[in-house]
């Protein structure tokens, strides 16, 4: 049976994050698509240049719709922009627990604009995280959630980790992309355990929306009945092999997406 994944998320107009790169990823790794939108957004690859947020009742309404028809096997939620959102998606969750939620904390977009009002990072920290069975944040993401200063070494990166997982989740996979030097290494940080993930660093431009690819990744796998651990390699690889093949794309002239479909190249 083809599982169902549902995406909360912003749009993105240039395809290559949000909602737009969520349901791309989601059906390239054989999951069946779904998608709640929290805010359109005027971008392309040089940037942001505008946000139009959706009424709080209006994502609400459109996740219910969702429920009370289709079988959800998984849930991402990725950009949620305010507080009042926030807690619209909470409480359209409350009732289903049991679903695996991977929860990307959005906050600021590549080129630098916040994507995510200060004052909703509480409401975050407090309503969505404990409903994640797996949040995944970069190192600056982390360390924004906890008020601390961004992570420098592995040891940090770990420590921040379990912080994390102590207000709620049930894992936290610390993307290591920010550190210095040729490797980019993640990590999985679950209350017995902490598993590391090497990566070599691809120097590539081309890594719009790689956050939002590996998350909607991460749901399909869960979705899919794929241990953490496991959906973690599972979806890193997948996205590593975006990544790679994204030369083969023409999409705009800053950073450009990833190659969402190279897995299924022939």
């Amino acid at each position: 049976m083809i599982p169902n994944v549902l995406s909360i998320a912003g749009s993105d107009p240039s395809g290559g994050a949000g909602i737009q790169a969520d349901i791309k990823a989601i059906s390239a790794n054989g999951a069946f698509a779904m998608a709640a939108i929290t805010a359109l957004t005027a971008q392309n690859t040089q940037g942001v240049s505008g946000i139009h947020l959706v009424p709080p009742a209006f994502v609400q309404s459109q996740i219910e719709a969702i429920f009370e028809d289709i079988r959800v096997d998984a849930i991402k939620i990725g950009m949620i922009a305010n507080a009042d959102i926030a807690q619209a998606v909470a409480a359209s969750l409350q009732g289903h627990k049991t679903i695996p939620i991977v929860l990307d904390p959005v906050m600021i977009a590549k080129g630098g604009e916040p994507l995510l009002q200060p004052s909703a990072v509480i409401t975050l920290r407090d309503q969505l995280l404990p409903l994640a069975t797996l949040l995944t944040p970069n190192l600056p993401e982390a360390a924004h959630l906890l008020g601390a200063t961004t992570a420098t070494t592995r040891d940090e990166m770990a420590a921040q980790g379990a912080a994390l997982c102590a207000l709620g989740p049930e894992a936290v996979l610390m993307k290591g992309g920010h550190l210095d030097g040729l490797d980019s290494p993640d990590c999985l940080v679950t209350p017995e355990a902490t598993v590391w993930f090497e990566a070599k660093r691809t120097q590539t431009a081309n890594t719009h929306g790689t956050g939002c690819t590996l998350s909607s990744a991460l749901a399909a796998q869960l979705a899919k009945g794929l241990h953490p651990t496991e959906a973690v390699a599972v979806a890193k690889a997948y996205v590593a092999e975006a990544i790679t093949h994204a030369g083969a794309l023409s999409v705009g002239s800053g950073h450009g997406p990833t190659h969402h479909f190279a897995n299924l190249i022939t």
